[in-house]
């Protein structure tokens, strides 16, 4: 069953629910009551106070209820009949107001003995069709009417409902396993990163354990873009007014920009978006055919307008530093650069350890002349060969219409975490108005300057933050040793190791791994516990038959032990894990 065909059942047990709740709090207002991704709520003034040790008094009333609805009727009335029904009720009278000024049919259904405002979308006998166990109330909260601060607050009730008992089991499963792994709650464990209000909301401080692991990522991204032959450059965080009305971003983006700086020599912004500062660089030159295409890669931090409610983590910040590249080309090449940026991206992925996604092509609507560039040949073209490169990759990928960039087409690559949210990550997009916007141009093989430059917008890794984020999760905070900010935690049983335990942590230093050393006085098993709580990959512990032998004993993170290795080949074990990047 999929979430089409679950609404109707969870819109019913909204209905169901306000009844419940105006039987046992009389004289409370229902206001507005929707089936959601998970189930169902209802924001309720109510006539009292309802907290969640009250939830299983109203389910129980919901069920005496349930019986008696063997059908729903329905029945237009005019908005003077509407608010006769709902008199008192000033929350349903706003909202017939507004359906009545949109020129829209008031309708009221009715199933047992409950009426309520609605446009339908029920079960045909929810008597029948909703089955005990397959719903249940969830949990109590506050919500603003209308979502504004300025209004009153109500009481939302939430609900879940699923197909089956089963399937609301797997769902509390999933989601208490999304609370273990929540990149916050980790984050906060592990030390990687913190939001301070004095700083401000939305801007993140790296700590030095998250640094270690937005360095190797990063470092990891530039190795991989120098084999696939792009060249790294750095632009400045703000700019001239004038570059981003050249580039669009002003004035349809700029709700999502800081406000300007107006500057002795000019108005200034910070920057939202990369693209603009990389198009100056690319026309700066004089460019040949032979010089296409032109791969400019930068990890380029921008900033992004947003509201203070929006804010979540590292998932929607306000400072993010974006995994951009930017490749223009001729339109011969559009085809194998567009080939090579989505298999770059798989290859990402590979290392990563992710494996369930697929791809999304988004297409234009050649009836929405206001929302796209008009140039049809160009849409026809390129949209053909984005969908000939997916069919030549072999992967799985939908079809979108009305959801390209207004400068061309895209693709999105999806993903379902291991915590069950689908989310888009990364994206890569096709623009074929740039080269009009900042008149970019490259003389061709006949010595004319040829002004058809397309641009590929790519960002494989999404922004480092949301990436994080999504690692975080994935890993549930058990890094690969190539992330782990403490790859091998030293142990010495008693002090007097302590020298011999100083000269290991020495060698592993000097060949790059990331090692320390835990000399502190509580028991060797603490010590063992406590890294192992860290999820340290290795755990060194030495001993007198350790430094007797000459040799070390190694706990893997696993609960796996090697024993009797000489710290030469301790370190080539690393080195081999390291470079290779094993997930």
């Amino acid at each position: 069953m999929n979430e089409e065909q679950l609404h109707p059942k969870r819109h019913t047990l909204a209905h169901l629910l306000g009844a419940a709740v105006l039987e046992i709090y009389p004289g409370s207002k229902l206001t507005l009551g929707p089936s959601i991704e998970d189930g169902f709520y209802y924001d309720i003034d109510v006539s009292g106070k309802i907290s969640e040790g009250d939830l299983s008094k109203i389910e129980d009333k919901m069920r005496e209820l349930l019986p008696t609805w063997t059908s729903f009727s329905h029945k237009k009335n005019t908005p003077e009949e509407a608010k006769n029904v709902f008199a008192g009720n000033e929350y349903k009278s706003e909202l017939i107001d507004e359906i009545a000024a949109k020129g829209e049919d008031i309708t009221l259904y009715t199933s047992g003995t409950f009426t309520d405002l609605c446009r339908g979308g029920h079960v045909e006998n929810p008597s029948v069709d909703i089955t005990e166990g397959s719903w249940k109330l969830d949990r109590v909260a506050g919500a603003y009417w209308r979502g504004s601060e300025k209004n009153k607050m109500l009481t939302r009730i939430y609900g879940l409902a699923f197909e089956s008992k089963e399937k609301i089991d797997e769902y509390l499963n999933m989601r208490e396993e999304a609370q273990k792994r929540d990149h916050r709650k980790i984050g906060q464990e592990q030390k990687l990163f913190f939001v301070d209000e004095m700083v401000g909301k939305g801007l993140i401080m790296w700590q030095p354990n998250g640094t270690i692991i937005r360095d190797e990522i990063e470092k990891f991204a530039r190795a991989m873009e120098s084999d696939a032959g792009y060249v790294r450059v750095v632009t400045p965080h703000l700019a001239k007014e004038e570059l981003f009305l050249t580039s669009g971003h002003l004035p349809y983006y700029k709700d999502d920009m800081y406000p300007a700086m107006v500057m002795d020599d000019g108005t200034y912004y910070l920057k939202a978006m990369n693209c603009p500062h990389h198009h100056i660089i690319f026309r700066h030159e004089h460019r040949s055919y032979r010089d296409l295409p032109v791969r400019l890669a930068e990890y380029g931090t921008v900033y992004r307008n947003e509201l203070s409610g929006t804010l979540a983590g590292l998932l929607r910040v306000r400072c993010l530093a974006m995994n951009d590249a930017h490749i223009y080309c001729r339109k011969d090449q559009i085809r194998d650069e567009f080939k090579n940026a989505l298999a770059l991206t798989m290859k990402y992925f590979e290392i990563f350890g992710l494996k369930d996604y697929w791809f999304r092509l988004s297409l234009w609507d050649p009836e929405r002349k206001d929302k796209y560039v008009d140039e049809p040949e160009n849409w026809n073209y390129t949209e053909g060969v984005l969908r000939d490169v997916l069919v030549e990759l072999g992967v799985k990928f939908i079809e979108v219409k009305d959801e390209a960039a207004f400068y061309g087409p895209k693709v999105d690559i999806q993903f379902k975490s291991v915590i069950g949210r689908t989310e888009s990550m990364s994206t890569v997009q096709l623009d074929f108005i740039a080269k009009k916007r900042f008149e970019l141009s490259y003389v061709d093989e006949t010595g004319k300057v040829n002004d058809e430059i397309f641009v590929i917008h790519r960002a494989p890794l999404s922004t480092h933050e949301r990436f994080t984020a999504f690692l975080i999760e994935h890993y549930a905070g058990i890094w690969p040793t190539w992330l782990a900010p403490v790859q091998v935690r030293i142990v010495p049983v008693s002090e007097k190791f302590n020298d011999f335990s100083m000269s290991v942590l020495s060698s592993l230093k000097s060949a790059g791994v990331r090692a320390d050393l835990d000399g502190a006085s509580d028991t060797r098993g603490k010590r063992i516990r406590n890294a192992k709580t860290e999820k340290v990959p290795y755990v060194v512990v030495i001993g007198e038959k350790e430094v007797t032998a000459n040799s070390l004993t190694i706990e893997k993170r696993s609960g796996d032990k090697i024993e009797n290795i000489s710290v030469e080949n301790f370190v080539e074990i690393l080195n081999e894990e390291i470079s290779t990047r094993k997930s």
